[in-house]
């Protein structure tokens, strides 16, 4: 069989959005693996990391900061809560709440699936020298910055 990329239009190749596409495909693949391999998801990396840089909340403050929406968010926390990786605590201020709050296990898997995270990312950008991985880097974050200018973030668009 050819290779698939030798059958592209040639206007295609090109195009920022159509490289964008392609090798957010293969980001995602190689995150999704990788977290698979140590028994984790996306989200799981999220709300483990959310809870550590801003300590314990509520679902829906949770919700918030990770961009998980909230009908994800139970059955995440209950996956994390099953392998002790977060605690569920009744808020005291409000009984009808819950507080979520990272447990030294889930502390540990944190370190893992930043590990794991890392080792992604060096995969993905084989390629490039650590300059041309900090310009990327910078470049991608300068467009995702403007389009949340003009869209506002996906978690803003779900409240809307």
């Amino acid at each position: 069989m050819e290779n698939p990329s030798e059958q592209l239009p040639a206007r295609w190749e090109n195009l920022p959005s159509w490289l964008l596409t392609q090798t957010a495909a293969h980001a995602h693949r190689l995150v999704t693996d990788g977290f698979s391999a140590v028994g984790a998801r996306g989200y799981h990396y999220r709300l483990l990391a959310t809870l550590e840089e801003f300590g314990p909340a509520s679902q829906a403050a949770l919700g918030r900061r990770s961009g998980i929406h909230l009908s994800d968010m139970v059955a995440t926390i209950n996956e994390l809560a099953e392998r002790q990786l977060v605690e569920r605590a009744p808020d005291l201020a409000d009984r009808r709440r819950n507080i979520i709050s990272l447990t030294t296990a889930g502390r540990r898997q944190l370190r893992r699936l930043e590990k794991q995270l890392a080792e992604c990312q060096d995969e993905l950008l084989a390629p490039l020298s650590p300059e041309e991985r900090q310009r990327l880097t910078e470049l991608l974050a300068r467009l995702l910055d403007h389009h949340n200018g003009h869209t506002g973030t996906p978690e803003e668009q779900w409240r809307d």
